[in-house]
């Protein structure tokens, strides 16, 4: 399919929803760990057990909403998702207690991944036709990083704009009032993302027959899981996906290592978002002019080597350049394994009309690491208090990126020559 056929708006929509989804369940303690756990009077442990909840909603929605994403367009289980996601962030403004912030989390694994996922994977497959696939999908979460810095930048504001009283001194009151605004504003602007999406973003009704389906067949399923593309993808996501989640304790490091406030820590967050759109873009255009499954094997490289650096106890309280040169190692990795391992789909002879299911099936297992690496890495950091806790965090990271290595150089193996 020729990308030509879908409109430059059409992605610009799809990166919009893309972040915006998850605004409220994980950018928002990303950037604000630190309030988060304050506010809502959690632990490490506790708050990864939220995201546990999250995860095994999310395992049993994959293979279920796959399928779903081949038989009905994009754009409308996209804008629902959106709205119903957005709903959540009113309970979430209540500051519920432990009990009910762990079923509001539930709700958006529903939310964000039974209605959500498959459509947004498969609408960018569709815009990157063959020749463009590492454009398409690095744009997409270098998109979606640059939306997540600025929603992250944007909730600094309002937060900061909030507190009238020295930072350091800051009540537990107070942090919940400023952490509210942040969390009703990012709501309202999710809402307003749903509406966009339901009106403009429209496939040709061509476009739409050919990528739909009307039933979904036990064979069908049966021929995605044969592929070995599809098994090797299973890896590759779930370790590239724990390095994506190990980077929500970045701004922990900067409080708890690096001795940072929490406005302070909450601006290393932020800084972090905005390395990614950088790594996704230009990724995506380098990947495409040369092998996108070479690149995916480079990125786990640089992820082992940014590890080492934290693991080792290179970084320290006394370099402050050093550690801000090792989290955009570890970020460049970490973002540009995450902007092409679904951009390889198509050099895995994966069908697009079968993409949904596809995604559904490698996500089953690709991204488990929302059931464990939260309470893993909260189990972590609350056993070793201070540097050494996330030390060991760290040495999980360089583990798994040296699994997603493995194979990774497997799948360029089998399937880069016809790059």
């Amino acid at each position: 399919m020729n990308n030509n056929r879908v409109p430059w708006h059409f992605l610009a929509l799809l990166i919009l929803a893309g972040e915006s989804v998850f605004i409220l369940p994980f950018v928002l303690s990303r950037v604000f760990r630190p309030t988060v756990l304050k506010a809502f009077e959690l632990d490490n442990l506790e708050l990864g057990l939220c995201f546990s909840v999250y995860g095994i909603v999310a395992f049993l929605s994959y293979p279920f909403g796959g399928p779903l994403a081949d038989k009905y367009p994009p754009r409308k289980l996209i804008a629902i998702a959106l709205w119903m996601t957005a709903l959540g962030g009113l309970v979430y403004a209540t500051f519920p207690s432990y009990t009910m912030l762990k079923v509001l989390y539930g709700y958006w694994g529903f939310t964000t991944i039974f209605l959500f996922w498959a459509p947004m994977i498969k609408a960018t497959r569709v815009w990157g036709g063959s020749k463009s696939q590492g454009k398409a999908f690095g744009f997409l979460d270098g998109g979606r990083g640059l939306v997540g810095a600025l929603f992250g930048a944007l909730g600094v504001f309002i937060f900061s704009l909030v507190i009238t009283s020295d930072i350091a001194t800051i009540s537990v009151a107070e942090s919940r009032e400023a952490f509210k605004q942040v969390i009703l504003a990012s709501a309202a602007i999710v809402t307003l993302v749903g509406v966009l999406v339901w009106f403009f973003m429209k496939l040709d009704r061509q476009i739409e027959k050919e990528i739909t389906l009307k039933k979904i067949t036990w064979s069908q399923v049966k021929e995605v899981l044969a592929l070995p593309s599809v098994r090797l993808l299973m890896i590759i996501i779930m370790c590239a996906y724990v390095g994506y989640k190990i980077t929500d304790v970045f701004s922990l490091y900067a409080q708890d290592v690096m001795l940072y406030d929490q406005v302070q820590s909450a601006q290393v967050g932020t800084f972090l978002l905005f390395i990614r759109p950088v790594v996704g873009v230009i990724i995506g255009v380098v990947a495409d002019r040369t092998k996108t499954t070479f690149w995916l094997m480079i990125s786990f490289v640089v992820s082992i080597i940014g590890a080492l650096l934290f693991a080792l106890g290179i970084v320290n309280v006394s370099s402050t350049l050093l550690f801000f040169m090792s989290t955009l190692i570890v970020a460049a990795g970490v973002y540009a394994a995450r902007s092409l391992y679904f951009a390889v789909m198509e050099r895995g002879q994966i069908p697009l009309a079968l993409t949904g299911t596809a995604v559904g099936l490698m996500s089953l297992i690709g991204y488990t690491p929302d059931i464990f690496a939260g309470p893993g890495m909260g189990f972590l950091l609350d056993n070793s208090p201070g540097v050494q806790g996330h030390q060991h965090v760290f040495w999980m990271l360089a583990i798994f990126a040296f699994i997603g290595g493995i194979a990774a150089w497997r799948y360029f193996k089998l399937y880069g020559k016809k790059e």
